[in-house]
């Protein structure tokens, strides 16, 4: 597969279009990245079920450069709760691991691909109706903590995101603010990204019909460019987000989501 411009073109089109809609509505790039990585493989003759794989695994690539430029700014406002981060960071790990090099390297890429269209559905359903769990008890302790971030890490490593969509309701849910929450949840994107793509690179070696400039599973012509592309302009949706009216976006995009989640649903169903 050669990198040509119009390869360029299309994954810098993708980052942009990423970085400013995570900004702008505080969403994980990866609902949006993993559908169109996996056309743009497949669309260069890439198997499916491997498209799918590369393209979770890609997306989680870019949380490690994301999550440190959006938790620099967090941080900066105190708003990162660092103890919450240290004590769920362990079980992350584990989870992800578990998640990478184990059922991830064992299910289909069609499996995958039904699981990550059930996510983005969820996810979808929970941003049009705009629904927050109610805070309802306090922190857990230390085997609590590790528990709640193996389910994150796991969770996270099938569908290539960073965690948000579990961790930031399980903080509000233990009365944790949620302009903390969130920023905790930027931060445990860090340890949630790095954990997974070392599953991915491990357990995707010596896979066959990798593409060229693949490592592992990771395919780094898309890690590259999305980073880059993403990273400009996710500050500008950041901006953007004070003037305007976010929830009816969320509403709109919600809707957008749905299309992507049946599109992986067809893809997952078409491959089995």
């Amino acid at each position: 597969m050669p990198i040509e411009p119009l390869l360029i073109f299309e994954l810098a089109l993708l980052g942009i279009a990423t970085g400013f809609l995570a900004g702008l509505l505080g969403i994980g790039g990866g609902m949006i990245m993993v559908p169109f990585i996996s056309a743009i493989l497949g669309a260069r003759g890439v198997a499916p079920g491997l498209a799918v794989k590369m393209a979770i695994a890609t997306s989680m690539a870019t949380i490690i450069f994301t999550s440190i430029s959006s938790v620099r700014a967090h941080h900066k406002r105190g708003a990162v709760r660092w103890d919450i981060v240290k004590s769920l960071a362990p079980g992350i790990v584990l989870g992800a691991m578990v998640a990478s090099l184990g059922i991830f390297a064992l299910l289909k890429g069609s499996i995958l691909a039904l699981v990550f269209a059930a996510f983005v559905g969820f996810s979808a359903t929970q941003m049009f109706l705009d629904k927050k769990p109610a805070p309802t008890r306090q922190i857990p302790g230390t085997a609590g903590l590790l528990g709640a971030g193996g389910v994150i890490g796991l969770l996270s490593g099938l569908v290539g995101a960073g965690g948000g969509f579990v961790s930031v309701p399980f903080m509000t849910w233990c009365n944790v603010a949620i302009h903390n929450a969130v920023a905790t949840s930027a931060a445990l994107g860090f340890p949630i990204a790095v954990a997974n793509v070392l599953g991915y690179v491990i357990a995707g070696q010596n896979i066959e019909g990798l593409p060229p400039y693949s490592f592992g599973y990771l395919w780094l012509p898309g890690l590259v460019v999305i980073a880059c592309c993403s990273v400009l302009t996710a500050p500008l949706g950041a901006r953007a987000a004070h003037a305007l009216p976010v929830k009816k976006l969320k509403r709109a995009f919600a809707t957008i989501l749905y299309l992507l989640a049946a599109y992986m649903l067809y893809k997952g169903l078409s491959a089995l």
